[in-house]
């Protein structure tokens, strides 16, 4: 069995979809320490040719709070407007706007304001728009130790799932080495991302923005050849 492990992001770029269409199992953690100024709680759309940040607003809590303890503000509900118009304001000429649109709405105005689990539904939403059947588990409902990090953590996680083959992004090459895992018997390759082009306006190309601008630039053929087919696994 592939598995896969990685904390919820806002909208996340195509390689975080590719590495979850890439396992049988993607194991979502929720239960792990909140970071701040990385995305799981923004992301990056084109804006008038250039890069332009969406951002979930928290409420102000500790810093060392987990993910799935953190709640969206109580702004959320007006900022919602603000969102929506950004997003149609970038992406009304999209050629496949009326398609997404609805999606991305449904998305935005789901109704629970603790943020593991609106994130945790965005994932959903839109694998299940992309027809990525890849099963999720939630972090916390493993039996393991979770006083373990990094290494020891993956590997815990491993070994409660059976997994026997276990698939981080390329940038875990500093974090996990080969002899930990053939220790556990388990395979470790490591999912490198190619750029992937398209048509953005015919503007300058601006690479990794969040999955809301493939899905407004590509049809679903052309999603399913970038998900499927436009990395490398590196052993």
């Amino acid at each position: 069995m592939k598995l896969a492990i990685m904390q919820p992001y806002f909208f996340p770029y195509i390689g975080y979809f590719q590495l979850i269409n890439a396992v049988d199992k993607f194991v979502i953690y929720d239960n792990i320490q909140y970071t701040k100024k990385g995305w799981i709680n923004r992301n990056r759309v084109l804006q008038n040719g250039t890069d332009s940040y969406i951002t979930l607003p928290l409420k102000k809590a500790s810093d060392y709070l987990n993910i799935n303890e953190r709640f969206l503000s109580n702004t959320w509900p007006k900022e919602q407007k603000k969102l929506f118009n950004k997003i149609a304001n970038c992406y009304k000429k999209a050629p496949y706007f009326n398609d997404v649109y609805p999606v991305i709405e449904k998305i935005i105005l789901y109704r629970n304001d603790n943020l593991f689990d609106y994130l945790f539904n965005t994932v959903k939403a839109l694998m299940n728009y992309m027809g990525i059947t890849t099963e999720l588990v939630v972090s916390s409902t493993l039996e393991i130790d979770n006083s373990l990090t990094s290494e020891k953590k993956v590997l815990a996680i491993c070994k409660a799932m059976k997994a026997a083959e276990y698939i981080n992004p390329i940038g875990g090459t500093e974090l996990y080495k080969q002899e930990g895992f053939i220790n556990a018997q388990v395979n470790l390759k490591f999912l490198k991302s190619d750029t992937i082009r398209y048509s953005q306006f015919n503007n300058e190309f601006i690479p990794w923005l969040s999955i809301i601008d493939i899905l407004m630039f590509n049809p679903l053929s052309t999603i399913n050849d970038f998900l499927s087919f436009r990395y490398q696994l590196i052993q």
